[in-house]
């Protein structure tokens, strides 16, 4: 499990990239030419916002306009910067890269005030596909970790002919609902505490007091070995 924890997020998420460019390469889609940009030359920005479904969701594009769409998802409590060096690497491929900010993250809001904020797998599921109806596209590859990897699932199962090839780096994340409140292992369990202390008026006010050391804390935790 510590082995797990402390393996490089970005080796992984690397992996994923190889992951996307075999999925483009058997579509025949994937361009031929390589050339990676230095990691020191490339920020996400400018931020772009869309209106999609309850959100306004602000997301970072690259790529040829008319690549091959693929989205890629981060996880709680991440950014898009976990694509800092796999969005290039696609965008060199040929690919239009799509990197949003999932709710509660960045600049994505929610468009009504009223609206409940909850972050269950459909929600996040549905997210995914009010944001390719609102940049019109029919079919994208996705590919994620955590909260984004469960997304992509959510959209591979639900809207198959939505999705042209999944790359799920925590492999299947649908969570079965029904079994939910059985116990895992203590390693497992004490690493998921937030969940439910986010759930408490508590957490809340923890959350609201504390936001930044608490999201610094579960970051060096799952990623000890990521450098900020």
């Amino acid at each position: 499990m510590l082995k797990a924890i402390k393996h490089n997020r970005r080796r992984f998420l690397g992996t994923a990239a190889a992951s996307i460019f075999t999925e483009m390469a058997l579509m025949g889609t994937a361009h031929a030419s390589f050339d990676k940009p230095k990691r020191s030359e490339f920020r996400f920005t400018p931020i772009k916002q869309i209106k999609a479904g309850v959100l306004d969701i602000g997301y970072y594009e690259v790529g040829p306009s008319d690549g091959s769409p693929v989205l890629l998802l981060h996880g709680f409590p991440y950014s898009i910067d976990s694509y800092i060096d796999v969005a290039p690497m696609l965008a060199a491929r040929g690919c239009r890269v799509i990197v949003p900010y999932l709710r509660g993250h960045g600049s994505t809001r929610f468009l009504d005030s009223a609206t409940p904020r909850s972050g269950q797998q459909a929600a996040i599921g549905v997210d995914a596909i009010a944001l390719m109806d609102a940049l019109q596209l029919n079919r994208a590859v996705l590919a994620g970790y955590d909260w984004g990897g469960r997304a992509a699932c959510v959209v591979a199962a639900l809207w198959p002919e939505r999705c042209t090839g999944l790359v799920s780096v925590n492999s299947y994340l649908i969570q079965d609902i029904a079994k939910a409140g059985l116990p895992l292992s203590p390693a497992i369990e004490s690493g998921i505490w937030y969940q439910y202390y986010f759930q408490t008026e508590r957490g809340r006010a923890g959350l609201t007091a504390n936001r930044r050391e608490i999201a610094r804390i579960l970051w060096t935790r799952n990623s000890p070995n990521w450098l900020l």
